[in-house]
């Protein structure tokens, strides 16, 4: 399939791939396939797919057997999406675990062109050490800083999941003229905590990621996954799904359920950033002259 090129600034479309991910590799992947496939007929030009797509979220313990995962970029699981991204002329964002080298592992995103070229790959800056959520055991900070790639469809900027909390990290993509900030996630609530604190929990999900799009005048899109993983029995972890895109204004334009493998498709307009700009000129009235403060851990 030919490129479907836009003009500069253009508006072009995004996908949201969400799924349930069981045990199967190969399986978790061939139906991460059929869902790009329904994204690119839907129009999405740009697809996301959500955090380490291709497993269960296997950090819910401390194994030295989940290496087994962990792949070289490029490798057998890149190759493949390069194909993909190839034949159907899209843009493709590929969250999986990279082997850098024996014993030096990150939890990263390969940005694959619609010609099938890896533009590059971020590396997951901040990494979460939470009760079934033990990625400092897998992951090594990701040293290749905050990136931004100029694809065939628009300009776009690739965090992931933890990294949602920290508006350091959003702003210093954005700030390099990232017009989306996408999010590859999974995100869920243990359940026996699920009750009490669930609402709020999810809550403040969606909050700060809605308030990096009106911070920075740009637009999110997070990718969750989505179903109950007990990849080592009970209780496991729920992840809720409600994968979204947010504009500039911070308002949801698209959202996803909670309960269903789905494709999410919305429309990027580059001219809603430079009026949310124009209007609430947040970037204008910065004062980087004041802010030498923040890159200490604490102001005692």
């Amino acid at each position: 399939m030919p490129v479907r090129k836009v003009q500069k600034n253009g508006r072009f479309k995004v996908g949201l791939v969400q799924m349930a991910c069981g045990p199967s590799v190969a399986r978790n992947i061939a139906g991460t396939k059929k869902l790009i496939a329904e994204a690119a007929r839907g129009g999405a030009q740009v697809i996301c797919l959500q955090e380490m797509f291709a497993t269960q979220y296997f950090c819910q313990a401390e194994k030295q057997e989940y290496f087994k995962f962990a792949e070289t970029i490029p490798g057998p699981q890149t190759e493949e999406m390069q194909a993909v991204a190839k034949k159907l002329g899209v843009v493709l964002i590929v969250p999986l675990f990279e082997k850098r080298a024996p014993g030096l592992y990150h939890n990263s995103a390969v940005v694959i062109d619609a010609d099938g070229a890896i533009l590059g790959t971020y590396r997951k800056m901040h990494i979460p050490d939470d009760p079934q959520f033990y990625e400092k055991f897998y992951f090594t900070p990701g040293d290749l800083g905050f990136r931004v790639w100029d694809t065939a469809f628009g300009r776009i900027g690739v965090l992931i999941c933890w990294d949602q909390w920290y508006p350091e990290a959003a702003r210093l993509t954005a700030l390099q003229g990232a017009q989306v900030l996408f999010y590859p996630t999974a995100i869920g609530w243990l359940p026996p905590e699920k009750a009490e604190f669930g609402p709020r929990q999810y809550a403040s999900w969606e909050t700060i990621q809605r308030g990096h799009a009106i911070a920075n005048g740009v637009f999110v899109a997070a990718a969750n996954r989505w179903g109950l993983e007990q990849p080592e029995g009970p209780p496991g972890l729920e992840f809720w799904g409600q994968s979204f895109v947010a504009d500039p204004s911070g308002q949801i334009i698209s959202q996803a359920s909670s309960d269903r493998d789905e494709v999410l498709i919305a429309e990027i307009d580059p001219a809603l950033i430079e009026a949310q700009r124009h209007g609430w000129p947040f970037l204008r009235d910065r004062r980087i002259d004041a802010y030498q403060g923040i890159t200490q851990r604490y102001l005692d």
